[in-house]
């Protein structure tokens, strides 16, 4: 393989180092030499920040013979020296609110939910704690974390009864006396400054790390190599923090991206330049050296739970010609909360059937209106997408819902799915050939009115900069070809065969649901003209042409349309599509 000279600059490198790679990097590859190159005798560590990545670069790793190198999460650190030491039971999931009320036995202050409420917050408070680096949870000021005014007094009324009773939950679970969680047993690991006794420990996709996973990082009697994106921090919710900015170390960039060709490139540069309207960014630079000549995989990827539902929903009714499609993560994981509450659960109490109701706290709620103010008072997003998506379709939504499990496929079948859904968070580090993009991104329209908003905070301002590394990292999941909608990309930004553009239907913006004939009138409007674009019946068929055709065959367009679009004849269209084999490899 032949190594730019960024990657051999990593390679040969010494000491403690930082490596800032932009999507499609190879920094895996780049960093599986760097192992390769080390003295043969030393033990090394690859961390990986999940068991996806863990078992990919294991593979890799192995195939290079690399056997002095371990793969490992910190939570499987974590398990092997605390769990497997005691008898600590272990659960598969997070606690619930209604089994914290259960548990501490809260009772109600004589405020209406407000023991669910309370228990809501402390569960956001072991969370938060658990995942910090802190010693004790009142070291930790969780009102910090609440930008909302009214919520923020509410806890602050209760404050000192929640730090206790997260305490008393806390040793609950030390002393065996509950099962323990998986971030209880890696905060638990923390706190006992282990020493792992590698020579080189590798750090991927730090950008994401909890403080506490990067306490453990950083205190190792190693040689420390910290691997990640910048701007692919998107799970601040999960109270990550950028390891890029924690750690002192000299840095390396890794700017040249293999998946994609400049023109998405060029579209990722602009997305970043975004946060500059809140505050200076120095530029980030991105050589786009991929972008392949086919596509063989599609995805439909959106910002929200709810985002993708729509669109699966749009896909499933309205495209019957589709006969398999695939969620990053499974399905039911978009139907159902963290907590256990699901789609049909809220449409039980929408409808007024509690008796339906298998969840605890939903059917604690006398009706939609009180489940609203439990959110509005808990800032429960996926139960407030959940209300929204109800409220949208209603009782049509389980038989959509059925519709779309009746195509799902399962993982081992993911190569038969023609479409893949999915969150930005569910299909980070991964990569498809043509990707659409739902319309529940954050906008440029949206930061400009943030920063003339008088009244904003420092939180609100971080949490924009997160969602611009969302639309940023979605944006960077596509190889070929990119649809995105129109209001997500600069005015100014130059027309590209290699993206898309898709302008808002007709319709009103609070039916997301609108006709497919509709929207194809609006699709790709700096490229729909044939003149304009030089579509001709005289013009040889290119890599470009072919690629803009394969990508809206894929989408649905009938030959028609892709005649009128192309500006050729409808025969020539299936002539095309023959020879392509584009039949073949979509239906």
């Amino acid at each position: 393989m032949e190594w730019t000279r960024q990657q051999k600059d990593i390679i040969n490198s010494t000491g403690h180092i930082k490596i800032n790679a932009v999507a499609g990097s190879g920094k895996t590859t780049t960093i599986i030499e760097y192992a390769r190159t080390r003295p043969s005798n030393s033990r090394i560590l690859y961390l990986a920040f999940n068991k996806a990545v863990k078992v990919e670069a294991a593979g890799k790793f192995a195939a290079k013979g690399l056997q002095n190198v371990e793969v490992e999460t910190a939570h499987s650190l974590a398990f092997r020296n605390i769990v497997m030491r005691s008898k600590y039971q272990v659960r598969n999931q997070d606690y619930s609110t209604n089994e914290i009320v259960g548990i501490l036995k809260l009772k109600s202050t004589g405020e209406k939910h407000s023991e669910y409420v309370i228990a809501n917050h402390i569960l956001k408070l072991i969370s938060y704690f658990c995942n910090s680096d802190k010693p004790k949870v009142q070291d930790l000021n969780y009102l910090d974390l609440i930008a909302d005014e009214a919520a923020k007094t509410l806890i602050a009324e209760s404050y000192e009864y929640m730090v206790s009773q997260a305490r008393t939950f806390l040793a609950k679970m030390d002393r065996g006396e509950i099962e323990i969680t998986h971030d209880f047993y890696l905060k638990k690991f923390q706190l006992q400054h282990p020493q792992l006794g590698f020579d080189y420990i590798l750090f991927d996709e730090a950008q994401d790390a909890s403080p506490a996973m990067l306490d453990i990082f950083l205190k190792q009697n190693a040689t420390k190599v910290v691997v990640g994106d910048t701007h692919q921090q998107i799970y601040s919710w999960r109270y990550a923090v950028s390891s890029l900015e924690k750690a002192h170390f000299k840095t390396y960039h890794l700017s040249t991206s293999f998946r994609f060709g400049q023109d998405i490139a060029n579209l990722a540069m602009e997305t970043l330049r975004l946060k500059n309207l809140l505050e200076p960014h120095r530029p980030m630079t991105i050589l786009g050296k991929g972008g392949g000549t086919k596509i063989k995989s599609n995805a439909v990827i959106a910002r929200t739970n709810l985002g993708l539902l729509i669109k699966a929903i749009e896909y499933v009714t309205e495209r019957k010609n589709i006969r398999h499609i695939y969620f990053e993560g499974n399905i039911n994981s978009y139907t159902y909360a963290d907590e256990g509450a699901s789609l049909y659960d809220i449409l039980s109490l929408h409808n007024g059937n509690h008796n339906q109701i298998k969840d605890p706290l939903i059917s604690a709620m006398r009706d939609i209106a009180a489940l609203k103010d439990y959110v509005e008072q808990t800032g429960d997003k996926q139960l407030s997408m959940m209300i929204e998506l109800v409220e949208k379709y209603g009782n049509a939504i389980p038989g959509m819902i059925k519709a779309i499990k009746g195509k799902h496929v399962e993982n081992k079948d993911k190569s038969k799915a023609e479409i893949v859904f999915s969150t930005v968070h569910r299909c980070k580090g991964m990569e498809y050939d043509a990707v659409l993009l739902a319309d529940d991104f954050v906008t440029e329209e949206k930061v400009r009115r943030l920063r003339e908003d008088k009244n904003a905070l420092p939180e609100h301002f971080n949490r924009m900069n997160e969602e611009i590394n969302l639309l940023y990292v979605a944006i960077t999941r596509a190889k070929t070809g990119l649809y995105i909608p129109e209001a997500l990309v600069p005015k100014h930004f130059p027309a590209s065969p290699q993206i898309y553009l898709i302008a808002a239907p007709k319709e009103s913006k609070n039916n997301p649901a609108a006709s497919r004939s509709d929207q194809k009138k609006t699709v790709n409007t700096k490229s729909a003209n044939p003149e304009k674009q030089g579509h001709s019946a005289n013009q040889s068929w290119t890599v470009e042409l072919d690629n803009e055709l394969t990508i809206m065959f894929a989408d649905g367009y009938s030959p028609g349309d892709l005649a009128l679009h192309f500006g050729r004849s409808r025969s020539a269209i299936s002539m095309r599509i023959k020879k392509l084999g584009l039949e073949d490899l979509f239906y």
